[in-house]
């Protein structure tokens, strides 16, 4: 019979790591006597990173003796104490390729419900001064699984583990690890971990996108189950030249590119609201400059039109404005972006700022050629009349719709703009606005702008009871960085690194206008990014969950170590991999 043969709990400390300072509740220590098991955890135990760990569903985490033996070979090491791999549980038995979610176990006074398998990351191998660590528990099939606690009791050393009952499926916490993180999804078993309803949800997540991609598009490469949001679309890497075929200015700092084939080949038509990347080349022997540019115009196979707003100090925008004419030829990407029009019969509440008007009006663009019935707001700010683009275009296609609804505030208008003619409201475009005009709760909401405008209206839609799923923004500048655990310091502007520079393949960093060449020491595009101060998203680093997956926008990299289920085709594990040539990353 398997036994429970130590209880370990630990209080979040900080702890000094590659130059920053990371929260983390890893270091768990075995305590003596009996402890009482609560809904969320162990008494005198904590988390340090809630959004990773913790909660209802993950309230304890067990992890086998037999594992303890198994790693001390597989590594070369002894002297392991009960706790090593964070767990609250050191148990004896239960091996993962056995217990199945949803079986339930009385230990103690307490009973206990299997939820998931143990998401590994990072810390886990700061913990066992094994970077590996992470994917070395998940491709090994021993990751240990979590546990929801159905009834609080008391545990200690000792107690017998006696089954209750067995969960449906009988899908093993192994079965079900390996089916999110390998490349092999078959879609009968995908339906059969779905049936559990003890799986817990941000798993029940992962499989159901997994399903859906599987679907909509069979064959497809990639895991949609781990993919993050701002790397699901993808596109094809490389250039394509296209031909200026037309210039227009649409008010005083910006100018609009017309861009069709110079071949005569279709071009593939973009979803509304996706950019694609200019390669520019302001001098004939320079490096080139990279600038990503929202495709404002109605989907089309024919021709892109891209908008810039030409900034003072602009070197990108001063070069378009000045140098390019018509019949010249710029190199240009495929569209790309997940900041998209999603389907559905709600509102469409499309919501911008400046030269955030580019996307959501391509969004416009689309839904005026469908004759969309649905409710359509289109709610812009800018600063006055003069530096509002695009006015007359917008008015023409809410024109088109059935149900469209506009709102413009300026925020200094002068004195040639009035009131009722060339805006409606006087002041910033926020949540005031929104109750003002009745601007309804269940629908999408797109939103481009500056980084304050995108924060604001976030918070304040959450906060009126908007589910995240239906806010969607896009920022260009490359934010905001997840890096779970560690303690937030000054957000500096992307810049070269510090040292000796690179002399490897040039490295560009298209969102943050930073290229550098690759640097020796650097053990992967990640550790280069962090150098430059270019906001990252990264868990694991080491090819597990994908949340570092991003556009590759051109180049080709090889990975040390391989990822345990590869990225999608245009994408890119920036943890894993190091450029084999010159690269551009959407970072």
């Amino acid at each position: 019979m398997a036994r429970l043969l130590s209880v370990n709990v630990g209080l979040p400390r900080d702890i000094e790591w590659r130059g920053r300072t990371v929260h983390t509740g890893i270091w768990k220590e075995p305590v003596q006597g009996r402890r009482r098991v609560r809904q969320l955890n162990v008494e005198g135990d904590g988390q340090g990173d809630l959004d990773g760990h913790g909660g209802e569903q993950r309230a304890v985490y067990v992890y086998q003796i037999e594992s303890y033996r198994y790693w001390e070979e597989r590594l070369g090491r002894s002297g392991f104490v009960h706790g090593q791999f964070g767990e609250n549980f050191t148990i004896e038995g239960l091996p993962d390729d056995e217990v199945c979610i949803g079986d339930c176990y009385r230990i103690g006074t307490a009973l206990f419900q299997v939820t998931q398998p143990r998401v590994t990351c990072y810390r886990v191998g700061i913990r066992m001064d094994e970077p590996q660590m992470a994917a070395l528990l998940t491709s090994s099939g021993r990751p240990g699984f979590y546990l929801r606690v159905l009834e609080q009791g008391e545990v200690g050393a000792g107690d017998s583990i006696l089954p209750i009952t067995k969960g449906p499926e009988r899908m093993t916490v192994a079965d079900v690890n390996a089916l999110l993180y390998s490349s092999h999804h078959p879609r009968d078993q995908l339906e059969r971990v779905l049936r559990i309803a003890a799986l817990s949800a941000g798993w029940r997540w992962s499989f159901e996108a997994l399903a859906r991609s599987h679907d909509a598009h069979p064959g497809a490469t990639g895991n949609a189950g781990l993919v993050p949001e701002v790397a699901a679309q993808t596109a094809a890497p490389g250039f394509r030249p296209l031909r200026v075929s037309r210039i227009d200015r649409e008010g005083v700092d910006v100018i609009s590119l017309a861009l069709q084939p110079t071949d005569g080949r279709p071009l593939t038509t973009p979803l509304p609201g996706q950019f694609v990347v200019l390669r520019l080349r302001l001098k004939p022997d320079g490096s080139p400059l990279f600038r990503s540019y929202s495709l404002s115009g109605p989907p089309s196979d024919v021709q892109y039109r891209v908008s810039v707003k030409v900034e003072p100090n602009g070197a990108a925008g001063t070069y378009l404005n000045r140098n390019v004419r018509t019949d010249d030829v710029l190199d240009v990407s495929e569209p790309r972006g997940s900041f998209t029009l999603q389907p559905g019969d709600g509102p469409v509440v499309l919501l911008s700022a400046g030269i955030g008007a580019t996307p959501v009006l391509a969004m416009l663009h689309a839904l005026a050629a469908s004759a969309t019935p649905r409710e359509v707001w289109w709610l812009h700010a800018a600063r006055d009349g003069k530096s509002q683009s695009f006015a007359t275009e917008a008015r023409q296609l809410l024109g088109k719709l059935a149900r469209g609804r506009s709102q413009v505030c300026y925020s200094r208008p002068t004195a040639d703009d009035q009131q009722g003619r060339d805006y409606d409201a006087n002041g910033r475009l926020g949540m005031k606005v929104l109750d003002q005009l009745g601007v309804p709760r269940d629908g999408d909401f797109y939103i481009c702008g500056p980084s304050s405008f995108l924060a604001d209206l976030r918070t304040g839609l959450t906060a009126s009871g908007v589910a995240a799923d239906r806010i969607h923004s896009e920022l260009f500048s490359g934010g905001p960085s997840l890096l779970p655990g560690v303690i937030a310091t000054a957000v500096r502007a992307p810049h070269e690194p510090a040292g000796t520079l690179g002399t490897g393949p040039l490295v560009s960093f298209a969102r943050s206008g930073i290229a550098v060449r690759w640097r020796r020491d650097d053990q992967s595009l990640l550790e280069l990014a962090e150098a430059c101060d270019v906001p990252v998203r990264w868990s694991c680093r080491t090819g597990v969950c994908h949340n570092c997956e991003s556009g590759l926008i051109s180049g080709t990299v090889t990975y040390q170590p391989d990822p345990l289920d590869s990225p999608a085709d245009g994408n890119v594990l920036i943890c894993c991999s190091r450029p084999q040539e010159d690269l551009v990353i959407d970072l």
